[in-house]
């Protein structure tokens, strides 16, 4: 299956309803939990969460998923995954596909390289970190097929971006 070319448009107001319906899926529930931590977030977009740029994935005018990447320095408060000493240096992604009629057919491959190609083209950045939970062997597949390499002692997946 041919993909198309992807798009990442900012999430404005009129997403939040379509962000909720994606959220609230049993398949993403599944690995993204609580929505409303998400929502939250998104909804503080343009104040306490300014530093997460959070975007729709585009099919064309279709809207297909969710993906944001974040500054790793300005979440050290909020994870427990990774300790980052310097700002801009490294970087973290999450992605999802809320359209069921994309699932199983390569798109999330071509979601996090457009994310990771994002941040390469607009970030100064050496690299990415990833950590996807261990049984979502679709999450995991995806980056390594984008040349992640999975970090057995930190128990996360990195991308070199020099």
């Amino acid at each position: 299956m041919k993909i198309n070319k992807l798009t990442l448009r900012p999430v404005c107001d009129k997403d939040i309803s379509l962000l909720t319906s994606w959220l609230n899926k049993d398949y993403i529930l599944k690995w993204y939990h609580d929505p409303n931590e998400w929502l939250a977030e998104i909804n503080e977009r343009h104040s306490t969460y300014s530093w997460i740029h959070h975007f729709i994935v585009m099919d064309g005018k279709m809207p297909i998923g969710f993906c944001q990447y974040y500054d790793c320095y300005n979440a050290n408060d909020m994870e427990d995954w990774y300790s980052v000493t310097r700002h801009g240096d490294t970087f973290s992604i999450d992605y999802l596909i809320g359209n069921e009629a994309y699932l199983g057919k390569g798109y999330g491959k071509a979601i996090v390289k457009l994310l990771t190609d994002t941040i390469q083209q607009k970030e100064n950045a050496n690299r990415i970190i990833v950590q996807p939970e261990t049984e979502n062997h679709s999450s995991n597949h995806v980056l390594m097929a984008n040349g992640y390499t999975y970090d057995k002692q930190n128990e996360y997946y990195f991308k070199l971006l020099y």
